[in-house]
């Protein structure tokens, strides 16, 4: 389906838009362009690459003309761009506003107005039952998504949502690899802390999925197991050889959570089980308040949501041998 088609990746200097990146390089795309705000970073891939099939955009999803000019013309788009780390979000929940919640609607416009054939949105088990302001302005992009989705037949808008996606850029294990090799301490919040693990190849491969079998307004959720924090902490120090390392646990922070959720109650009743995948079908009630007043459903209150206290667990010996089979950590063994 990407035979000779020009695609979009906002956020395409970020870790999931250089994993997709390389992943179609050597295919028969016609042309690759990468939008971000980062000049420098941009240079970065156009000197690594030094390939014909990409094209570069700076600008920022918060100006719908910079984005206009990259949408213009392009089949598909992989909407990654967004602010994703929690604090810097609850210090600046406006900004987390502009960028995740107006920026997706300026990317999700563009698309509509130049007819793209499909949209993939990148979401967040934190859009779920949010207590935090990036979790708040996830979860109001996929509200946007699912809106835009009901006004368009010609553009196919869907969601993929995933957890914790591991040596991602801001995310826990970095910081914890960078606290062993420092010789400082490792800081926990909560040693009983759970979070999803999920490889940056697994996050591309839901794309792909979504692109391949989504209708328009679907959510898409993979079923990644999940481990604690604790059992994180002390598979890095072995695998860094520092099993004696000290951990100061520090309690839990400001907009944290204890677990993670990537499908609500409410979700898990109408989502269609696709083995490896969750796909939730959108909601289609109308301005019928009666819906929401007169009538319930007795499915929801039955229902238990998926989150990563009930999610298949990782244990030591399990996570360690995922952790190695993970190229960030190759490198870092091999003192790279």
């Amino acid at each position: 389906m990407f035979k000779n088609k020009k695609i979009l990746i906002t956020g395409g200097t970020g870790s999931f838009g250089s994993t997709i990146l390389q992943k179609f390089l050597n295919t028969n795309v016609q042309e690759i362009r990468i939008f971000s705000r980062d000049e420098k970073k941009q240079d970065d891939l156009r000197k690594e690459y030094n390939n014909k099939k990409l094209k570069f955009y700076i600008g920022d999803v918060r100006d719908y003309r910079s984005v206009l000019n990259s949408v213009r013309g392009c089949d598909f788009v992989f909407h990654a761009a967004a602010l994703k780390q929690v604090p810097s979000c609850e210090f600046h929940p406006m900004e987390a506003v502009k960028t995740n919640i107006l920026g997706t609607e300026n990317v999700l416009e563009a698309a509509i107005d130049c007819a793209v054939n499909r949209v993939i949105v990148l979401s967040t088990d934190k859009a779920v039952y949010p207590i935090n302001a990036m979790g708040i302005s996830k979860a109001m992009m996929e509200k946007i998504a699912l809106q835009k989705s009901r006004l368009t037949s010609k553009t196919i808008i869907n969601i993929t949502r995933y957890g914790n996606v591991m040596a991602t850029r801001g995310s826990v294990i970095p910081l914890f690899i960078e606290q062993i090799l420092g010789k400082k301490p490792i800081t926990i919040t909560d040693p009983s802390m759970t979070r999803f693990m999920m490889s940056l190849n697994d996050a591309v491969d839901l794309v792909l999925y979504a692109f391949k079998h989504g209708k328009t307004g679907e959510i898409f959720v993979q079923k990644s197991p999940a481990t604690d924090i604790k059992t994180l902490a002390n598979v890095l120090k072995n695998l860094l050889n520092a099993p004696q390392h000290p951990v100061n646990i520090i309690g839990t922070r400001h907009g944290e959570k204890l677990f993670e959720v990537l499908l609500s109650r409410e979700e898990k009743v109408r989502a269609k089980d696709l083995k490896k995948y969750y796909c939730i079908s959108p909601d289609q009630r109308d301005l019928n308040y009666k819906k929401f007043i007169d009538m319930g459903e007795k499915k929801i209150s039955d229902s238990i949501e998926y989150n990563s206290h009930n999610a298949t667990y990782l244990n030591f010996k399990n996570l360690q041998n995922l952790l190695k089979k993970q190229n960030f950590i190759k490198n870092i063994i091999r003192g790279k």
